[in-house]
């Protein structure tokens, strides 16, 4: 400050004719003592009766006996607690306030505190600053340790509040009193050790705190243990750290940006305890004695067994302190403003004017606001209209040169609204590079997600996804829903492919095989049926059932194409028509078949008259009506559910997306009750006439065509439902299963008669039919020839004589 005011007043452009001076007062730190002694700043202001007030009895004038000088504005304080007892003071007496160090936010308060301002900001940019480095090293869970007073308990207060927009948790909160002992310390110590997860430890607190906290760590054995991260009261300081350089290593200290000023070093270096120039700061001769461990008086240096100071002394470790740039901004500010008011009020007039001296502390404090200049080292300097000044700060890491083997301050990184942080530049306790841990759970892997308790956000448990769940966010697992399955990172989802069964997969080989084999074979056989078409053997079968029973056969054995082609609209209607109508065709001529044998045979026992509905056009009717039935049920079915596909996942296996065709399994078996009511039917008759003779032994054929189509269908169905979840298997069951049926029918049905056609053609007269009927004639009871079958009437049972054949 003194630097300041005698470089102003030996500039004439600045206040010319006027001197400033100061009255320094110590305020020791307390806010209590600094309020008493703040009142020798306003003991003028108190007493404004002037002379001309008072009358003496001997006439003479009036003299006071108080001599007081005119105090314009106050330099200060440094700390914050101090500052906000001053203000509230000098506010009542309209002095300004400029504090070079009181960083405290609750001062930018014009409500409270109109006449206060600062060339420092306040400490809402400092906890920003803190917040942000604790961010940027992913320090996720911290302590705090906080000063009594406004500074620790404010300062603390935003940093905790930026930290929960950053997700930041505090595992501990100290609090450091007024007036603490090395126990109070121990016990701060003790208690932020207990938190073993959290080694970053945040210090809002002020200097000779932040020198206690070390001391009890070092007490401690703790070297090593935690990871300082502090406020500007540690910044460069020296006396926290000076004999615990191995606890504090690596500590992240914040300092606010400032210039050295290069011509108050020399101005320092050059004075002396003895020099007339060093008297006006009472400090000086004790700040000289504490410095060099001397004393100035050679009596006291004999008592305390000190060494005399010399003027030959220098302090070979001298660093010029951070606060001296804002000292003297402040000072300056303070002439400049005044210098500005002067002008407007008094001219081209030299000295102080009468009207300057009636110039009020609030027009002063409003041109400070207003005011902006290049201080000592040519930097801006200018107040917001919170009268804060301008937020940049340092960050720095003491750290070991391991050139110089010194211990030092390292700059880092800066902080000017947003962080820029050097982290190759930072060394650890120990000397370490590597970034330490501050976190209270490890970060959860791939593929898992945080489980946290309510308001807390900092400690949780990681629980995996399940297969088919991707990350919505660092807490939450969610389906990736039918036909997706998530990506490697678990960060999203992708489409699966579609699987359908392949014509090269061997579960589509074999039915195909199958069934072309028997297509084959169907064809052969109606081929040869309408080559034969007029022969006794092909006549005797009933041509036209036997005709519409190969059409159902060969239907039946194309259906394997359909259901193994890729499932699409037209492939899935065709599956529902193909299956029903098929087997339709097969056993609705096979019930019409038996049904007519077993009413021939039912009638012929009690009547010689002709049952009806037996001739081939009938039979024909009777057969197309049966199949009817299906297919009407089955156009209703397309009608009510038009035929689509579907992507179907099975049970459990999340990511295998199946394309199938648009109906439920059990609507497919419904579709089939009326078929197997057919088979049921059909079954019961070729039971009633499986003893007929031997010339009609194709009944015998029908009943074991039933039998075995009976075993064939009670050994699908649970196959069919038990291989849901196997789409290939359970559709190569269904193909086999139909192609099975129909060769069993071919088999049974028409095996028989391609024998007799082929290598018993003989048979396959209608001479040696005849011949066969008249041996079997005599001494059988009411038997039927081969024409009977296709369209005759019965012989004549043994008691009749004649009888009339059509």
């Amino acid at each position: 400050m003194l630097y300041t005011l005698d470089r102003i007043n030996a500039d004439d452009r600045i206040l010319p004719g006027i001197t400033l001076g100061a009255h320094i007062l110590d305020t020791c730190s307390r806010d209590t003592y600094a309020l008493e002694q703040a009142l020798e700043f306003v003991r003028a202001k108190m007493t404004s009766l002037g002379s001309e007030q008072f009358s003496c009895n001997d006439g003479s004038a009036a003299v006071s006996l108080l001599h007081t000088k005119p105090v314009v504005g106050v330099i200060g304080a440094s700390d914050s607690t101090v500052s906000l007892q001053v203000a509230n003071l000098l506010r009542l007496f309209k002095i300004p306030q400029i504090s070079f160090a009181s960083t405290s936010a609750a001062l930018s308060d014009k409500s409270r505190f109109e006449f206060f301002a600062r060339t420092v900001p306040p400490d809402t940019f400092q906890s920003k600053a803190i917040a942000d480095i604790v961010r940027a090293l992913n320090f996720t869970y911290v302590a705090t340790v906080a000063s009594a007073g406004e500074y620790g308990e404010s300062g603390i207060e935003m940093f905790q509040k930026e930290a929960r927009l950053k997700n930041i948790c505090i595992a501990a909160q100290e609090k450091v009193p007024l007036s603490p002992s090395p126990k109070h310390f121990d016990a701060i110590i003790a208690a932020l050790d207990a938190k073993t997860n959290a080694r970053a430890v945040v210090l809002f607190t002020r200097m000779e705190h932040a020198l206690g906290i070390l001391e009890a760590a070092n007490r401690a054995q703790l070297v090593g243990r935690f990871v300082w991260i502090a406020s500007d009261h540690w910044g460069t300081q020296d006396r926290p750290v000076k004999g615990r350089e191995y606890v504090a290593e690596g500590a992240l200290t914040v300092e606010l940006q400032s210039h050295a000023l290069p011509d108050f070093d020399k101005h320092l270096r050059e004075l002396r305890p003895f020099d007339e120039a060093s008297q006006r700061n009472p400090w000086f001769r004790e700040f000289w004695e504490s410095r060099f461990n001397c004393r100035v008086d050679p009596a006291l240096a004999v008592e305390h067994k000190k060494s005399v100071c010399s003027s030959q002394q220098q302090s070979p470790h001298y660093v010029q302190d951070t606060k001296v740039q804002f000292v003297s901004d402040a000072v300056l500010a303070m002439a400049l403003a005044l210098d500005n008011i002067r002008k407007r009020v008094c001219g081209d007039e030299y000295g102080p004017c009468r009207a300057l001296q009636t110039v009020g502390g609030d027009v002063l404090f409003r041109e400070i606001l207003n005011i902006s200049f290049p201080n000592l080292v040519h930097e801006q300097v200018g107040f917001d209209e919170n009268g804060d000044g301008i937020g940049r700060y340092d960050i720095l890491n003491f750290q070991l040169n391991r050139a110089t083997r010194r211990w030092e301050y390292r700059k880092v990184g800066v902080w000017e609204e947003t962080l820029r942080l050097n982290m190759a530049d930072i060394v650890w306790a120990g000397g370490s590079k590597l970034l330490p841990a501050s976190t209270c759970s490890e970060p959860c892997g791939q593929g898992e997600a945080k489980s946290v308790q309510q308001g807390d956000v900092c400690c949780w448990r990681c629980l995996p996804c399940r297969d088919h769940e991707f990350l919505v966010d660092e807490f939450t697992c969610h389906s990736c829903g039918a036909g997706s399955w998530p990506l490697a990172d678990r960060r999203g989802c992708q489409v699966l492919p579609e699987q359908y069964i392949q014509w090269h997969s061997v579960f589509a080989i074999v039915p195909i095989l199958l069934a072309l084999l028997g297509v084959l074979t169907t064809s052969a056989v109606l081929v040869t049926f309408a080559v034969k078409n007029d022969t006794p053997v092909v006549k005797a079968s009933g041509r036209e059932l036997c005709y519409i029973l190969l059409a159902g056969i060969l239907f039946c054995y194309l259906q394997s194409f359909v259901l193994l082609a890729k499932p699409s609209a037209a492939t899935c209607g065709l599956q529902r028509v193909g299956v029903g109508l098929g087997f339709a065709l097969m056993y609705s001529a096979l019930l019409t078949k038996t049904n007519r044998i077993s009413r021939v045979f039912e009638s012929a026992s009690k009547s010689t008259r002709r049952p009806s509905y037996i001739s081939p056009r009938s039979q024909v009717l009777i057969c197309s009506l049966l199949i009817s039935v299906q297919g009407v049920a089955t156009a209703i079915w397309l009608v009510v559910e038009p035929p689509d596909t579907r992507l179907f996942t099975p049970e459990g296996r999340f990511n295998t997306v199946i394309l199938k065709c648009k109906v439920k399994e059990t609507a497919f078996f419904i579709s089939l009750i009326y078929n197997m009511l057919l088979i049921v039917v059909c079954t019961v008759y070729a039971v009633k006439t499986r003893n007929l003779p031997e010339n009609f032994n194709e009944s015998k054929f029908i009943a074991f065509t039933m039998y075995t189509t009976c075993v064939i269908w009670l050994a699908f169905i649970p196959l069919y439902f038990g291989t849901m979840n196997n789409h290939e298997i359970q559709t190569t069951a269904l193909c086999v299963s139909i192609s099975l049926s129909a060769t069993v029918a071919l088999s049974c049905l028409f095996a028989p008669k391609m024998y007799i056609i082929y290598l018993q053609p003989e048979k396959n007269s209608r001479v040696a039919n005849i011949a066969k009927q008249a041996m079997q004639g005599s001494g059988k009871k009411a038997l039927f020839s081969a024409k009977s079958l296709t369209g005759g009437c019965p012989p004549p049972p043994p008691r009749a004589q004649t009888s009339r054949c059509s």
